[in-house]
């Protein structure tokens, strides 16, 4: 470790959080467990796939590269944190394996992906007994998963953009949609038909909208036009795709 201890934090505790030693491995896993548990119980509220064990596995992977790196490089004199850099590799796959795209062409799982990225990365500060970035990151990513959500919906709904996945009883009724949409004030950037309900006796498709009517700008949002638009005799069934 540096000679000059620069982390506020090891200051605060002493010169041992510094170290690689007993108290100190201890200490780090400890906080490395208990970070990735709220993040992953955050997590398993929502009903994500990848929920608290996943998370503290993660957390405790990189937390033990790290400690496996730093000791290396205190004893073999390593130059580089090679073991830590395979574990960041690692993490991203497994992130991006928790990525899953539905019937809907809707992506899931993309939130909690970044998410178990990210506490590998705090688990990786922790190890190199960074703590103070630790600390401050763990407050930040628990302020996005939990505080965001509403904000971004809040400027979701207030977006003149948006996509519906849409059901029609009949293929010939797209013609009549497309009618029905220019006339409130609504225009069609892209339709794409979805191969996932060829067989299912259903015309499915998904709809990128731009909202052009000033009125419609101001005073409507997206579900109270997927409401009006449900109520069309032809439509099976639609929705905002997330």
């Amino acid at each position: 470790m540096p000679g000059n201890i620069t982390d506020p934090l090891i200051k605060l505790l002493g010169s041992w959080a510094a170290e690689v030693n007993f108290l100190s491995v201890l200490f780090r896993i400890a906080i490395s467990v208990l970070f990735a548990a709220f993040i992953g119980c955050e997590r398993s509220n929502k009903r994500h796939a990848a929920g608290l064990r996943t998370f503290i596995l993660i957390a405790l992977a990189s937390t033990g590269a790290m400690l496996l790196d730093v000791y290396l490089m205190g004893i073999y004199y390593f130059d580089f944190a090679v073991i830590s850099a395979a574990s960041v590799i690692a993490v991203a796959i497994i992130s991006g394996n928790s990525i899953l795209y539905s019937s809907k062409n809707q992506i899931k799982g993309l939130t909690t992906s970044a998410g178990l990225w990210a506490s590998g990365i705090i688990g990786l500060c922790i190890g190199a007994g960074f703590y103070t970035a630790a600390f401050i990151s763990f407050a930040a990513i628990l302020c996005v998963l939990s505080l965001f959500p509403s904000i971004e919906i809040y400027l979701k709904n207030r977006s003149n953009h948006f996509e519906i996945h849409l059901e029609l009883k009949n293929k010939s009724n797209l013609q009549d949609f497309v009618a029905t949409i220019r006339r409130l004030g609504l225009k069609i950037d892209d339709i794409e038909s979805n191969p996932a309900y060829i067989n299912s006796g259903l015309s499915v498709y998904s709809i990128s909208l731009t909202i052009s009517l000033e009125e419609l700008k101001k005073y409507k949002k997206h579900s109270e036009i997927i409401e009006a638009l449900a109520t069309l005799e032809y439509v099976n069934y639609i929705e905002e795709i997330n």
